[in-house]
């Protein structure tokens, strides 16, 4: 029978109209309504787009610019992830100004660059991205090496195909609007990012306990929460990241794998943008689970993005 077919059964003469039942694979099967204004989902092992919505459509991506923070660091050739960097005030000061998400980075503290990777990753630490771009970048003064470094960021966009993606900042604050991208073009980089194992274990930690040196050679713990709330709610999910701005709106790059197979996908401006993930992979995986999917709750205190 056709799928949606009414089927007509006969009984004592009488013609009786059947609705056939619908299993739960069939009812994902219908594309999903979202509150998305662009929408993304590939198949991450075949880059085929399993469903767009706006998906060339430019749009600012808040604190998901950090994917490509991260990516550009770990594609660093010879990257030590040991090496320690110094917390300066100004990194400190930079996220007083602007209000921003922090990792809560003490000033003085040396810290490991994969210790900074939690930092950037987990809480949406700004002052771990300014931390990063300082290290990373090249320059004299530290308004070159970020300067430097968000040039990286471009020329990696450009290397993976992101034709309609640029940054002006290293971790989603613009101060001119032109940090933008589309959602067909950050699934491509959540793509790449996810070919590093590093990045892979770093996205699908809920919590993590990473140390620093004080200045006075003491033994600092900080305790980080992962924002991607999808994380620990919907089977399978592996990361990546999370994005709140005001001309961004609530954004959301993630990923899943159920029965050896992986779905990648983006939402921008999505005022539910978890239930419109679990939709989407819902979709792709031919299940049906986001309608009772329940939200892992943040501690008090935690940072929220």
């Amino acid at each position: 029978m056709r799928n949606g077919a009414i089927a007509t059964v006969v009984a004592g003469g009488i013609a009786f109209a059947v609705q056939p039942l619908i299993s739960p694979a069939q009812a994902a099967a219908t594309l999903p309504t979202l509150s998305a204004k662009g929408a993304f989902l590939l198949d991450n092992t075949t880059g085929a787009k399993k469903y767009g919505k706006n998906a060339d459509i430019k749009r600012q991506m808040a604190s998901t610019t950090k994917v490509m923070t991260a990516a550009v660091v770990l594609d660093t050739p010879g990257l030590d992830l040991n090496r320690k960097v110094t917390i300066k005030q100004s990194y400190r000061d930079y996220v007083a100004r602007n209000g921003a998400s922090t990792a809560d980075l003490r000033t003085g503290d040396k810290i490991t660059v994969r210790s900074l990777l939690y930092g950037l990753m987990l809480p949406s630490g700004c002052d771990a991205a300014y931390a990063l771009a300082d290290a990373f970048g090249t320059g004299t003064t530290e308004s070159a090496r970020t300067k430097s470094f968000i040039s990286k960021m471009n020329s990696k966009a450009t290397a993976l195909g992101m034709t309609n993606t640029k940054f002006d900042s290293f971790d989603g604050i613009s101060t001119t609007g032109n940090n933008y991208t589309t959602p067909r073009d950050l699934a491509k980089l959540a793509q790449h990012a996810l070919k590093t194992a590093t990045f892979r274990g770093v996205v699908k930690t809920t919590k993590k306990y990473e140390y620093a040196t004080t200045s006075t050679g003491g033994t600092r713990t900080y305790t980080w929460y992962n924002t991607n709330k999808l994380l620990g709610s919907y089977g399978g999910a592996l990361g990546i990241k999370t994005g709140t701005g005001t001309a961004a709106g609530p954004c959301l790059v993630f990923t899943a794998t159920k029965d050896g197979k992986t779905y990648t996908g983006v939402i921008l401006n999505g005022t539910d943008r978890f239930n419109d993930a679990a939709k989407l992979l819902d979709y792709g995986f031919g299940t049906s689970t986001a309608s009772t999917m329940q939200l892992r709750k943040l501690p008090p205190g935690a940072q929220r993005d």
